[in-house]
Order: C-alpha cells, then sequence, then structure tokens
C-alpha cells in the first residue's frame, strides 16, 4: 500500500465523516441521527487507519480539505429535503467506495474496512425498511420477529415438507412488473429538450439568418416538444398505475378465494428473507388476522409495490413539461434580443454550457467523473447542432436556387 493511495483512501473516509456528521445534525429522528452518528465514528476509525499507515511510511498527514462536489451536493439536497431524500445517492457512494477498495490490493486494514461498509449498508436498509409507510402497521422486520411469534394465538397454517419458499411463490411473477425513477425522467426530459430544440434551431439557421423565424421555430419545437412529453409521460404513469391496481386488485381476489394459501405463500417469503419455518408461519398467521394488514403485506412483500406511492400521472406529466420546456428554453433565448451572428454564436456558447452543466449534474449521481460526463453530454448535443445545421444549410442554398 504506497502513499499516494493511502492518501486517496484518508480523503475518502474524511469525506464520508463530513457527510455522516452533516446527516447527522439535519436528522430530527433520534434512531436516525443516533445511525449516522455511529457511522460517523466508523468512517473516524478508518481515517485514523489510514493516517497511522502514512506516517509509518514517512508521509504528512494532509488536514481534512473542503469535501468533494458530490458530496456536497448530497448535503445540500439532505438540508432541503431531508435525509430519506438522499438515501439513494448516499448508498451508491457507499457502493463505489466499496468497490474503490476492491479494486486495490489485499491488506488487513481494507478487509476491515470492507466489513464496516457491508454494516454501513445494512443499517441503510434498516433505515429504509422503518421509513417504509404501511395500512395499518409496519411490516414484520426480523428485528421484531421474538415479539410477533411470542403475541400470536391464531394456529398457523402449515407449509408441507416438500414446498420450498420458490415452489411456492414462482408461479406469482405473472402479474409483477418494475418502476422506474423520478430522476432519471426529469434528467431526460431537460436533456432530450436541450438537444432536439438546439437541433432545431441551429437546423433552422443554417437555411436562413431570419431571427424572428429562428425564433418562431424555437418556441413552436419548445411547445411542441413539451407537449409531447407531458403527454406521453402521462400515458405511461397512468397505464403503470392502472397495472399496479390491477396487481393489487388481483392479489385482493386471490386472498378471498384462497386466504390459506396466501398465507403459506406470505410465510415462504419470511421464509426466503431468513425466518426459521416455525417464525414465518407464526409471523404469516399473525398478519392475517386482520384482513387489511394482510392485503398490504402481500401487496409490498409480495409484489414489491407501495399501496400508498403508485405514482401521480398529472405530476409526472407536469415536471415532464417543465423539465422538457427548461432544456429547450435555452438555445431560443438570444433570438429575443434579434439575430445575426452574435445571437447566433450566443445561441451555440449558451446551449454547450447548458449541455456540459447538465453532464456534469448527471456525474454528481453516477459517481462518474464531471468533466467526463459534461463533455460527453455536449459532444452529443453538439453533434446533433453541426448535423441539422449542415442540412439547414443545404437546404437553405437549394431553395435559394
Amino acid at each position: 500500500m504506497n502513499i499516494a493511495q493511502s492518501l486517496e483512501n484518508l480523503k475518502l473516509e474524511q469525506d464520508a465523516i463530513v457527510l455522516y456528521d452533516a446527516l447527522a445534525s439535519i436528522e430530527k429522528e433520534p434512531r436516525r441521527a443516533h445511525a449516522f452518528r455511529h457511522i460517523a465514528d466508523n468512517e473516524r476509525r478508518h481515517a485514523e487507519i489510514w493516517a497511522s499507515r502514512l506516517r509509518e511510511l514517512g508521509a504528512t498527514v494532509p488536514p481534512p480539505s473542503r469535501a468533494r462536489l458530490r458530496i456536497r451536493f448530497i448535503i445540500a439536497i439532505a438540508r432541503v429535503f431531508g435525509t430519506r431524500a438522499v438515501s439513494d445517492l448516499v448508498k451508491a457512494l457507499e457502493g463505489d467506495e466499496e468497490a474503490i477498495y476492491g479494486d486495490q490490493e489485499a491488506h488487513p486494514a481494507i478487509e476491515a474496512i470492507a466489513a464496516d461498509e457491508r454494516e454501513h449498508a445494512e443499517i441503510w436498509k434498516r433505515l429504509d425498511d422503518e421509513a417504509a409507510p404501511a395500512l395499518g402497521r409496519k411490516p414484520v422486520r426480523r428485528t421484531a420477529a421474538t415479539d410477533v411469534v411470542s403475541a400470536s394465538e391464531h394456529p398457523p397454517v402449515a407449509l408441507g415438507e416438500a414446498e420450498s419458499p420458490d415452489a411456492i411463490t414462482k408461479g406469482e411473477g405473472w402479474h409483477r412488473s418494475g418502476r422506474s425513477g423520478t430522476l432519471r425522467a426529469i434528467i431526460f426530459g431537460v436533456s432530450d429538450g436541450l438537444v432536439s430544440n438546439l437541433a432545431l434551431v441551429m437546423g433552422v439557421a443554417g437555411a436562413s439568418s431570419n431571427g424572428s423565424l429562428i425564433l418562431l421555430t424555437g418556441v413552436a419545437g419548445l411547445l411542441a416538444g413539451a407537449f409531447s412529453m407531458a403527454a406521453g409521460e402521462y400515458i405511461s404513469m397512468q397505464s403503470q398505475r392502472e397495472l399496479f391496481e390491477r396487481q393489487i386488485a388481483l392479489e385482493a381476489a386471490e386472498l378471498e378465494a384462497m386466504p390459506e394459501e396466501e398465507e403459506r405463500e406470505l410465510a415462504a417469503l419470511y421464509m426466503a428473507k431468513g425466518f426459521s419455518r416455525n417464525e414465518a408461519q407464526t409471523i404469516a398467521a399473525r398478519m392475517f388476522e386482520d384482513r387489511e394488514t394482510a392485503l398490504d403485506t402481500l401487496v409490498r412483500e409480495e409484489l414489491g409495490l407501495d399501496p400508498d406511492e403508485l405514482g401521480s400521472p398529472w405530476g409526472a406529466a407536469g415536471g415532464s413539461f417543465v423539465a422538457f420546456a427548461i432544456g429547450a428554453v435555452i438555445p431560443v433565448v438570444p433570438y429575443l434580443f434579434g439575430g445575426g451572428p452574435a445571437v447566433f454564436a450566443a445561441s451555440i456558447v449558451l446551449s454547450l454550457v447548458a449541455l456540459f452543466i447538465v453532464g456534469a449534474g448527471v456525474s454528481l449521481l453516477t459517481g462518474r467523473s464531471l468533466l467526463f460526463s459534461g463533455f460527453r453530454q455536449m459532444g452529443i448535443g453538439a453533434a446533433a447542432a453541426a448535423v441539422t445545421y449542415a442540412v439547414g444549410t443545404v437546404i437553405g442554398v437549394s431553395v435559394a436556387g
């Protein structure tokens, strides 16, 4: 383990300390704040490991420097929207750091830190599970198994010795589906609006230098694209919501028609999570004491759906409209002040800067290099604009001729 690698590892841990100290100060719920302080203490221990290693190598231990942009971005989001809003971002960050350590040569310090990182992932999982809303009561977690088991008086439905969890639940996959994130839709909307309207504006600019015509085309492209995105997102979200509602209705019908079979399926799911056969049967029996709770638990555990969060078609449509419009208005803004070479150049420069910012913003979430993501996005937009400008120029010359 050389000095350069130890310095890099120290920086990772120092940034993690900043992050978790901030999350602990932001969080108002004592249990979550305590968990963040616990993780921060682990990160301090990790930092001291690398500081000691640097001293052993005869190097100077640098003082903590300003946290990386990605860390500051996560903290800023947490201050505005709360720590739950950054759960996925922090878990992705933990995963990236675990991968960085995984790529390094075997070392006792790295193995100890990797074990702590796995513990951190489990802590986040428990925090997310506890935060999940429920209809009537929280889904059962293994930490509460003894309470649930001891309180049950309902005789459990026996699980056949030959029935494995997979065998019981494999037939239920026909009415499951996945869900996509809102963040991806927002990024796609801004990027699509910017690239498509830049290409449109450049295409018309290649054919004509009339500033009013280019402005009219840009505004028309903005409105057409934004309404198209909104309509598509509404239909997509509404169809998804109807599908989820259909799945829940099917589960409710199955619960009504064959409750014992559904109870066995729920017990099988808990067995797959690590409960013993007796524990799983008893917990499932407890859940089935109330039909509403049983349905809610089946929907969450078996289908992986949250009945309270099936998505808003109107919200998705409005978000897509605004996201596309924000991106699409950027190439048009300079043409509000007329036409000519200066306005044309301003439109290109403004659009390229915006493309870089969009790409850089993506890098804050993915962990990729900020410069790489920014220039990649800029290159894609510039290529589209260059092609349409060339086509517009050819068409303009042909028409003029």
